[in-house]
Formats: C-alpha cells, sequence, structure tokens
C-alpha cells in the first residue's frame, strides 16, 4: 500500500482529518476555503498555467467538485435528473454517474442545476438535490445507501411561491457519526442524522427561518452551510439561516440553539449565502441584498449560553459578500464585495476594520469573485471567466497574474459561480457542464 492511500485509509477510518492530498467537502477539510498545499506557482506565465485536460457532459450545475482517493465527485442535472458523476482524477475520464432526484421545477431565475457540493466521509457521499433531497451513496460506485427530503420528512418547501426559491443548495458537513444539513423549517432548520443510516439524531429549532411576509421566501433558504467551530470550550455547528433566523450557534450533541444574531449582516432578505469565518471567539459573517457584515465576539454567560457582541459592523453600501465566500489569511479576511461584485477587500479579523478597499475588480475581472487561499496566494475567480492571483498583504491590494478561462461548451447562464480548488498541484475549475485541470505545481 503507498503512503497516500495509507493516509486515505487512516482517514476514512478515523472520519476525522482527511489528508492534505484530498479536498472532500466544499471549500475543503475546514470549509475554511484555504488550501494546505505548498510549491505552487507564486506566478502564471502569459496566458496563465499549462492547461492539462477538460471533462465535458458533466451536466449543468453550479456544485464545486470534491476530492477523495483519486477520485472527483460533483453534481450535475442530466435528463431531467439531479445527479452525482465521478472522475479520474488522473485525467478526467469519467467512472460513473448516479441520478438520485428529479430536477427541481418552479424555481427563480438563474436556476442552473444542483449547487451542492458533494461531502466524502467514510467511504460514503453526501449531498443534496435541488428540490431537497439528501443523498447518502457509496462512494466507490455510486449505490445508494439511504436518502431523505427536506420537504417530506422536515417541513422544507422548495420554489419560488413559498419556498428555497432558487433550489436547495447547501453542502452537508460530516462529524464522525453525524451528518448535519440544513432543512431550512421551522422546527428543523438544522438537522443531525446517523451517517451510516439516515436516522435522526436531532433537530435544532431557530424559530421563524424566513421573516413575516417575505414574497417568496416565508419558508426557508438553504444556501448557505454548517461549519463546526468550538467556541468557549463547546463544540457547535454554525450555520447561517434565513432572513428571519439569521446566524445561530447549535449545540453539536443536543441540537440546543446555543446563541442567535438576527443583525442586518446575517438577515437581509432573499438569500443568505456565504459560510461565516470563525475563529477562536470571533466570528466574521456577511450575506447581500439588504444585508451587510459584522465582525462578532461570542461569549459564554454560564453553561450551554453565549452572548453576541456586536464589535462593528456594516450596511450593504459599505461592506457585504454575496456568494463567492471569504478566507481568513494571517488575521485578516479577504473577500469580494458587493451584490453580483467582486471588488477585493480587506478587513481585519481582530477588530473589523477595512485595511483596504473595495478596490475596483482588477484584470477585466466582472461582477462576483470565488475566493481561494493557497501557499501565500488568493485565487479570484470572476464569473465572466477572469481568474486573478492575488498576494495577500494588509497594506494594498496586489495583483500578480490573471488569464481568461475557455468558454463553456454549453451554457444556460452566464454566470460562472462554482469556487476554485486546489489538490495536489492542479488547479480545478467547473464551469456549467465542463471542468478544466490546470498545473499549477512550481517546477
Amino acid at each position: 500500500m503507498t503512503l497516500r492511500l495509507a493516509l486515505f485509509a487512516s482517514a476514512l477510518f478515523s472520519g476525522t482529518v482527511a489528508p492534505a492530498a484530498d479536498w472532500p467537502g466544499f471549500r475543503g477539510p475546514n470549509r475554511d476555503g484555504v488550501c494546505t498545499e505548498t510549491g505552487l506557482l507564486k506566478a502564471w506565465p502569459e496566458g496563465g498555467p499549462k492547461q492539462l485536460w477538460t471533462a465535458k457532459n458533466l451536466g449543468l450545475g453550479w456544485g464545486t467538485p470534491s476530492f477523495a482517493g483519486g477520485v472527483i465527485y460533483g453534481v450535475g442535472a442530466r435528463d431531467g435528473k439531479d445527479g452525482v458523476w465521478a472522475l479520474k482524477e488522473a485525467d478526467g475520464s469519467e467512472l460513473w454517474f448516479r441520478p438520485f432526484a428529479t430536477s427541481a421545477s418552479d424555481l427563480f431565475p438563474q436556476s442552473n442545476g444542483p449547487a451542492s457540493t458533494p461531502t466524502v466521509h467514510n467511504n460514503k457521499l453526501y449531498t443534496v438535490s435541488a428540490d431537497g433531497t439528501l443523498s447518502c451513496l457509496n462512494a466507490k460506485d455510486g449505490t445508494p445507501v439511504w436518502s431523505k427530503s427536506y420537504v417530506k420528512d422536515f417541513g422544507g418547501a422548495v420554489g419560488s411561491k413559498a419556498g428555497v426559491a432558487w433550489g436547495y443548495s447547501d453542502s452537508i458537513l460530516a462529524d464522525g457519526d453525524k451528518i448535519i444539513c440544513t432543512p431550512a423549517a421551522k422546527g428543523a432548520a438544522v438537522v443531525a442524522l446517523k451517517a451510516d443510516t439516515g436516522e435522526t439524531v436531532w433537530k435544532a429549532d431557530a424559530g421563524e427561518i424566513g421573516a413575516p411576509n417575505s414574497r417568496g421566501f416565508s419558508s426557508g433558504q438553504g444556501y448557505s452551510s454548517p461549519v463546526k467551530a468550538t467556541l468557549g470550550g463547546v463544540p457547535q455547528y454554525l450555520v447561517l439561516l434565513g432572513n428571519g433566523s439569521g446566524l445561530v450557534g447549535v449545540h453539536t450533541e443536543t441540537g440546543k440553539v446555543l446563541w442567535q444574531y438576527k443583525g442586518t449582516a446575517a438577515t437581509g432578505g432573499i438569500a443568505q449565502i456565504p459560510i461565516p469565518v470563525v475563529k477562536d471567539d470571533r466570528v466574521w459573517v456577511s450575506c447581500s441584498y439588504g444585508g451587510g457584515a459584522a465582525l462578532l465576539q461570542i461569549v459564554p454567560k454560564g453553561k450551554d449560553a453565549f452572548e453576541v457582541k456586536e464589535i462593528k459592523a456594516y450596511r450593504k453600501p459599505q461592506l457585504n459578500n454575496h456568494h463567492g465566500g471569504m478566507v481568513l489569511v494571517d488575521g485578516h479576511v479577504y473577500f469580494g464585495h458587493d451584490q453580483n461584485g467582486g471588488s477585493p477587500v480587506c478587513v481585519d479579523f481582530k477588530t473589523g476594520e477595512v485595511k483596504w478597499g473595495p478596490e475596483k475588480s482588477p484584470a477585466g475581472g466582472q461582477k462576483s469573485a470565488a475566493v481561494l487561499a493557497a501557499d501565500g496566494r488568493l485565487y479570484f475567480r470572476y464569473e465572466n471567466g477572469v481568474l486573478v492571483l492575488i498576494e495577500p498583504d494588509p497594506k494594498e491590494l496586489k495583483v500578480v497574474s490573471s488569464f481568461k478561462l475557455p468558454a463553456a461548451d454549453q451554457r444556460s447562464h452566464s454566470q460562472s459561480w462554482p469556487h476554485p480548488v486546489i489538490v495536489n498541484g492542479k488547479l480545478y475549475i467547473r464551469d456549467q457542464t465542463v471542468m478544466y485541470c490546470y498545473d499549477v505545481k512550481a517546477k
């Protein structure tokens, strides 16, 4: 057995930390958008790094790929079905495709197929369709293990009239023998299930998910994903929910809501999307539309009780992240600012003060930017196909390189939203029905 396979087997057995060569779920092993690989290119050659291969006919979808054991997993819609595809990491050739739900209908515009990123855990794969079907599959061949419905089993709703208007898109969090999902329903805002069987462990009640009389969004959201953190010595899941319930911290073992923040930065109407940034006792949260951004301090107040202190807050015109994600690097948060915008900005994570920006989007990048941090660089992937390499520096914006991605061979929407991923020295970019692989390893 090779060293890599041995590490992978060990991770599957323990169900905790994935090896550095894997990226087993949305935004990586820690859900922070930070890749720990080193030895990557510090600058790109003219025209960008070398393209190694293109995978085609994946099916439409916004989802980002995940990686485990030499296999790439993702979701796409084919022939009216949402399904999971598996590709060889070596060359992008397809191993299998497994449909698991009927594609959702009656959604708002810009619905481009499933948007969940599969989570690989203990040799199983967990993902969610746009209609709220949570499916557990065998990671080896896609054989179904069990499934649940956010709508039928937990009271969620999907559709443009009274539910999750663009379809469910949360990415499952795996934690030991549990998985954590977000039906975003009253009485079941966040749910823990047994990873092997799908049996309900607990349901967290965060009150009304949608604000009263909010057109089309009264029954929930479903656009953000849970992240685990330990605050005040208490392990908990943080989830950005709907415009009525805001950001919550949920006890990992009981599902009790330990604290709740309903400030504008965590509500904002319509859709709440980015995963909050968490370190020590601080949380940076942001959403767009009518939202904003805020630095919070979560302070223990007795057993299983917490107080939320708002250290610094901004309203939407000043600062907000729509859906490209935010990364913490050396004590500073970097992201693209504004609704349908990706203007780079740097914020001090200790004080919440803006260090620089928002700056004009560089190198011809337009609209939203999905952000990844790796080996002393930031990767800003703009929705018009421009990829920008930035050196993180709290003093100023330092643009290093950029290049333009090829046009997708099939396109139902102009947006390119999936997040960039780096695994084993390769940069992967999903766009509609295709995925590109680039060599970014320094020689």
